[in-house]
């Protein structure tokens, strides 16, 4: 008998369910209200699309090898070090990174019980074993992580605020997790919504990892700066970790538009304030009228909502999902969060509120 010749991935790899984005299109040429992924509702800045044409004209040429433009514009926009700024394409990848760097076959990372679904992909990817912890009223739990923690675990990857909830973690819950992690776990704290948060106990990250040596955070462009199609993000990194990620990241792995793009939508302050100010308008609107319709909402810090539904086969989340897509609107199904009595909706444009507001009331008074 001739051995079989394929080659095989290495273990754990067939077991990695693929990432599902939420839905963003619809069979049919009529306009869809897409509200599935948490984009911002006003596009990125017209500086930042003004800028990428430009360097568009120059595709023949790579790009910096370290992003180096872009990275002394994050650290002149948050009063960091440059040197300790690494980019990535999106936060995925530098997600996937840390793991690629710092886990292997026999070691554990943790994860919250409706975290980001990259955590575990980026985890078994590296060869180690997710571990979920649970979650109080889908809020992490410090305890909770600790409790899980143990002689094999090396990172806990937390997304403060969490997507799909909304919900997040004051920064001195934050601090108490560092402090009774032990030293050699990885603590990557996943702040994509932190420009939306307006809360005085919240604190993103940065000041963990300037004062600790074991702490990551990584940041997106793809939210609040509307540049998700560019993939763009960065981690702030303790010295000897941005060392090691440099190492393993690709040498051109920021296109010189996105870079030309991100340093010119951090320099556009006014739109970023019109967004900030869009979402303090409309993510608290939207809250109270799905209320007064009888659904529970998920209080939340971010650009989204969790919306819950009766578990009742006339008002249920599939019906609701069903309903909105006849209307061609597409919200987020999150059963692989483990929550599929909910929805996950975020805020658009007035218009596109208002649409959502009009359909989910003629749905639930069916």
């Amino acid at each position: 008998m001739i051995a079989d010749s394929r080659p095989a991935p290495q273990p754990g790899i067939l077991d990695i369910k693929p990432y599902e984005p939420g839905k963003s299109w619809l069979p049919g040429d009529a306009p869809v209200i897409k509200l599935s992924s948490n984009e911002t509702p006003l596009g990125p800045s017209p500086q930042a699309l003004a800028a990428y044409n430009l360097a568009a004209r120059q595709l023949d040429r790579y790009p910096d090898r370290s992003a180096e433009k872009l990275r002394a514009a994050i650290a002149g926009e948050f009063g960091l070090n440059a040197a300790n700024i690494v980019c990535g394409a999106g936060s995925d990848e530098l997600l996937h990174l840390l793991a690629q760097a710092y886990l292997g076959p026999g070691d554990e990372a943790i994860y919250t019980e409706h975290g980001f679904l990259v955590y575990p992909i980026a985890i078994t990817s590296a060869g180690a074993k997710p571990v979920v912890a649970p979650e109080t009223e889908h809020r992490a739990d410090v305890d909770a992580i600790l409790g899980k923690t143990g002689p094999r675990t090396r990172a806990v990857f937390l997304a403060n605020p969490n997507n799909p909830t909304g919900t997040y973690l004051p920064f001195d819950e934050i601090q108490r997790l560092r402090q009774e992690l032990p030293g050699n776990v990885l603590l990557v704290l996943d702040a994509a919504y932190a420009e939306y948060v307006r809360r005085n106990d919240y604190e993103a990250g940065i000041e963990l990892v300037s004062s600790t040596d074991n702490t990551v955070m990584t940041r997106t462009f793809s939210k609040l700066y509307g540049l998700a199609g560019l993939r763009l993000g960065w981690a702030y990194c303790p010295n000897g970790i941005a060392e090691v990620l440099n190492r393993v990241r690709c040498p051109f792995n920021i296109s010189n538009p996105a870079i030309e793009a991100g340093v010119a939508a951090l320099g556009d302050s006014g739109h970023r304030d019109q967004a900030v100010a869009h979402n303090e308008t409309f993510l608290p609107w939207l809250h109270e009228r799905l209320e007064g319709m009888g659904l529970d909402v998920t209080p939340s810090a971010a650009n989204f909502l969790l919306v819950h539904f009766p578990q009742e086969p006339d008002h249920s989340a599939a019906q609701a999902d069903a309903f909105l897509m006849e209307k061609r609107i597409l919200l987020r199904r999150i059963d692989k969060y483990g929550l599929p009595h909910a929805l996950r909706l975020t805020v658009g444009t007035e218009a596109e509120n208002q649409a959502v507001i009009a359909a989910l009331t003629e749905f639930m008074h069916a």
